[in-house]
Formats: structure tokens, sequence, C-alpha cells
């Protein structure tokens, strides 16, 4: 919410996918409704490119001697995937620290590499049900309300410490609800 607030035109162009996607008469979003919202599950990816669930995937290690960026790793090393860094990654992604949903709006993201639930045999296995509760979530969010920033300036994204990464300053956003949505719970 907190990199959408700050592209608001990113804001207006999912809400106005879910609005096409719902139609009339008025409904609240439904998991059987996600693969038809290809511009949401893009703002997810965008969102998990620049701030993965944890930096650092779980350790690895070698099975054999391999040699990974010119360095030679011998067997039984311990790996750290530093899912943060390729994310971010000038060599890999165009202005890699910029949120550009866009770059996902294929489904195949040019063939780079975006692994914030892991990769392998060992990738989390409740990938599709985390992915499926954030859509639902923000979906129902961008669905319901209206939202905008409290002041002028832009939501400060900067990184607190932690395991999971968490945002140092918690979001403060304003929001109401939309006219379509309080009509549609006035029904209920």
């Amino acid at each position: 919410m907190s990199l959408l607030l700050n592209k608001p035109e990113v804001l207006l162009k999912a809400s106005e996918e879910i609005d096409a996607c719902i139609g009339e008469p008025a409904r609240l979003l439904e998991a059987t409704d996600l693969p038809k919202l290809q511009y949401l599950r893009s703002i997810i990816m965008e969102t998990l490119r620049l701030y993965p669930p944890a930096p650092l995937l779980v350790p690895h290690e070698s099975s054999a001697d391999c040699t990974v960026g010119g360095f030679h790793i011998p067997q039984g090393t311990m790996l750290l995937v530093n899912t943060f860094a390729i994310h971010r990654d000038p060599g890999l992604w165009d202005e890699p620290t910029s949120f550009i949903p866009e770059r996902f709006e294929d489904g195949i993201n040019g063939g780079k590499m975006v692994i914030p639930f892991g990769m392998g045999r060992r990738r989390c296995p409740a990938e599709h049900l985390g992915m499926q509760m954030v859509g639902l979530a923000l979906g129902t969010m961008i669905q319901c309300f209206d939202w905008e920033r409290v002041g002028e300036e832009l939501v400060d994204m900067t990184e607190g410490s932690g395991l999971t990464m968490p945002k140092q300053l918690p979001l403060d956003a304003l929001y109401q609800p939309r006219p379509s949505m309080v009509r549609l719970l006035s029904e209920i």
C-alpha cells in the first residue's frame, strides 16, 4: 500500500482493473477473480522484488564443487542467497530501485530471476497461499476504499531492522469507503 500511495497512477490502474473484472452488480472480490487480475499480480510481484519477505533465503549447501560468478565453491559449502541484492542488481534490472509493476505485466518478466519465496526443491510450499492471501487483502483494500497520503510528501520507505525487513515508520494513510461499496455494504 505504501508503494501504491507513492504512485497514485498505479493505484488508479489497479482499481480500474478490479472494477472491470467484478462488473455490475457490485460484489466483493473473491479468490476466483485473482487469476484475471494480472495488473494486481504485477503489483504484488514488483513489491516482493523490492521488499522480499526475508532478504536472505534459507541456507543451502553445495552438493558438488562449482564456480559461481568466478568464485570456486567447494562441495559442502553453506550458501546464503541474497534475494535483496539479486532483485536490485542494476545488471539485471532497469531502474532496479524503482517501483514499476509494468515489468511483470507479460507474466514472464523477461526471464529475470524473482525469488522472494526461494527456489528449487526448498521453495516455500506456501507460496501460492501467500500470493492468494496478499492478492485478496490488497485487492479488497483497493476495491473498497479510496486511498491517499496524509500529506504531500511521499510515504517513507526506509527499512527498519529485523529478519523480515519491516518499515522503519508505520504507514499513515487516509481512506474513505468508495461510493459503490457503501451501497453494496448497505444491502448486506
